[in-house]
């Protein structure tokens, strides 16, 4: 193929994953974490991609199948190609003649493998030279020194060799089995979860927000104290030991640790434990609050057999006239300089349930699965609220009260 041909069929082959997605050049590059004229000049074959990566990514974001991203990828190879001069021929090295045996000391045998406890060996057999020389004995202890503590040249040193090679094999296994021993019974460690890579991500968690920075509904098993500033809502839940009722808020936000994208690949809800709901009563944190803008989240049913974060449309209504945003599902692409936040709503009607949330990247050829719990590591946690007395907070009269938005909960 034509270089020319090469760069526009490549080119051809971006321009369509463009507009398939239907978003600017601007929006793009900042998920590639490219400049717009960048991406610009790809599309118009103006210039060709350093790394696939970077096109990989773009075909993610797309919703590239698995045969096109194959295709893309042989159609970046050969545009990649018509840039770069061909390798030059290797150079081989001539192989060095191998030098001459060692000369044997006169009259001695060759000395014999010995076995993993040496014994003495019987005496050989005469030979016709004048003076002939005992088999040799076993290395004494003081021969079995590391080889450069040795004198070179001596008789002993020469058959001590063969037995120091064998004590610093010996050694080195004895130092293997030792670390893998060690690795099996340390608790809470294991030979597997110890060589796995780092992630190249790092992601902080925010678990007890309130909807619209106001409205929260919490079970308490006792007349809790007055109701918190939404700031301080995680000590004040903390010390009447409130579960969320009917809802939990968690916010993710996720940034890589270096300049190289990281593909956030899905986001996977795991229910660890599952009861009745909770017999205690509910405590709203205010009377109902709106907000002009209702973000962009992913919604998880807890009371499915296997629920599942699904991406939802925000809207806005700060304007004259109200606009949707649409809900940008995954993959997202996130590095150190590009951070992203995932916003997550748990609703729980029939069950107490513990959970976690679990994040799976890929970057630079590797992949992983991170698991999210809350701010201490512990598993999120959602009981259901409905059919629960529900209270509000008479802030004139500095007291709980029944509220009359009962049968709002469930």
């Amino acid at each position: 193929m034509p270089k020319d041909a090469a760069v526009e069929e490549f080119a051809r082959l971006v321009r369509a994953l463009k507009a398939r997605d239907g978003r600017s050049y601007e929006a793009l590059g900042r998920r590639l974490s490219v400049s717009a004229s960048t991406l610009h000049r790809y599309c118009s074959g103006a210039t060709v991609p350093e790394e696939f990566a970077v096109v990989d990514r773009l075909a993610l974001l797309c919703g590239a199948d698995e045969e096109e991203r194959r295709a893309l990828e042989v159609a970046w190879t050969r545009a990649d190609g018509t840039r770069r001069p061909p390798a030059p021929e290797p150079v081989v090295k001539p192989t060095p003649e191998p030098g001459p045996e060692p000369t044997p000391e006169p009259g001695a045998k060759p000395t014999p493998e010995p076995d993993p406890e040496p014994t003495p060996s019987p005496a050989p057999t005469p030979t016709p030279s004048p003076a002939p020389t005992p088999a040799p004995e076993p290395a004494p202890a003081s021969e079995l020194e590391p080889v450069h503590a040795r004198v070179p040249g001596l008789p002993s040193a020469r058959r001590g060799r063969r037995w120091g090679w064998v004590g610093v094999v010996c050694g080195a296994l004895a130092v293997v089995a030792t670390v893998t021993l060690g690795a099996v019974l340390l608790p809470g460690k294991t030979p597997e979860r110890a060589a796995e890579p780092p992630a190249p991500l790092t992601w902080t968690v925010a678990s007890d927000l309130w909807k619209n920075g106001c409205g929260h509904t919490y079970l308490v098993p006792r007349t809790p104290a007055p109701p918190p500033e939404a700031a301080d809502a995680r000590s004040w839940a903390a010390a009447q030991g409130a579960v969320d009722g009917g809802e939990t808020l968690v916010r993710v936000s996720v940034q890589g640790k270096s300049t190289a994208a990281v593909v956030l690949q899905a986001l996977h809800v795991r229910v660890v434990e599952r009861g009745a709901p909770l017999p205690w009563a509910a405590y709203r944190m205010d009377d109902g609050c709106g907000g002009a803008v209702t973000p962009r989240r992913f919604e998880v049913d807890l009371d499915r057999p296997r629920p599942v974060a699904r991406a939802l449309d925000g809207y806005d209504a700060s304007g004259q006239e109200g606009r949707t945003l649409p809900a940008v599902s995954f993959p997202y692409v996130v590095s150190a300089a590009e951070p992203e936040e995932l916003l997550v709503y748990a609703g729980a009607a029939g069950c107490d349930c513990r959970w976690y949330l679990e994040l799976e990247w890929s970057s630079e050829g590797r992949r992983g699965t991170v698991r999210i719990g809350d701010e201490d590591g512990a598993p999120f946690r959602t009981s259901g609220a409905k059919g629960r007395p529900v209270h509000g907070y008479d802030s004139v009269g500095r007291r709980w009260i029944t509220s009359t938005n009962a049968g709002q909960v469930g």
